[in-house]
């Protein structure tokens, strides 16, 4: 049976709603929580961040529950994530302020994995997301190679802001070994996520 043109085109416009729907939707498979230790040392570099902001490293969120992953706060992410990553081009700290480990807000426009945590972590706590739900976290990629991401936690599991992808991932399907992340309850403190594995990020020990 053949079709009219305009039949075909409202079948490809329904193919392509669906489409967008499923990109923005909530994913309908819960990521599970990151299983964590005790204190562990602080990176020297949000060490030395706090030392610059010391106001931003001593709250105490008064609600630890995890956000509540909605298909709204889902939009929110991606969409932090797509904007932040395109925003800010990629710069070593040596090239961009003469020494290494400088953990600070990109508004030069140029930063490394830390910096781009943070201007995604500043962003979503601006939209209201609890601080308590947004965590620095220091992984190891799979060459080895440390590196920073932001964690996000929801009622539906861990998911990872990256500025390697646009696309947000549950923590445990992004291939790299975790090892440290801010306390929930405190921002200035940090906890291990798996014991045992040497940190490439310098730390206060």
């Amino acid at each position: 049976m053949t079709s009219s043109p305009m039949a075909r085109m409202l079948r490809l416009c329904a193919v392509a709603g669906l489409a967008i729907s499923a990109h923005w939707a909530v994913p309908a498979w819960a990521a599970g929580a990151m299983t964590t230790g005790g204190l562990t040392s602080q990176p020297i570099g949000h060490y030395d961040f706090c030392k610059t902001h010391p106001s931003e490293c001593n709250i105490r969120p008064a609600n630890l529950a995890p956000a509540k992953l909605t298909d709204g706060l889902w939009r929110r992410l991606t969409s932090i994530t797509a904007r932040v990553n395109a925003a800010v081009k990629p710069m070593s700290d040596l090239d961009n302020y003469g020494k290494d480990e400088v953990w600070t807000y990109p508004d030069n426009g140029f930063g490394d994995c830390e910096d781009y945590v943070l201007e995604k972590r500043r962003q979503l706590y601006r939209m209201g997301m609890s601080l308590a739900d947004l965590l620095i976290t220091v992984v190891r990629k799979p060459d080895g190679e440390g590196h920073s991401v932001l964690t996000v936690r929801t009622d539906k599991g861990d998911y990872i802001l990256d500025n390697l992808t646009d696309k947000v991932k549950a923590w445990d399907e992004t291939g790299y070994r975790y090892l440290k992340r801010q306390a929930i309850d405190n921002t200035g403190r940090w906890v291990s996520i798996r014991d045992g594995q040497p940190v490439l990020v310098g730390s206060v020990q």
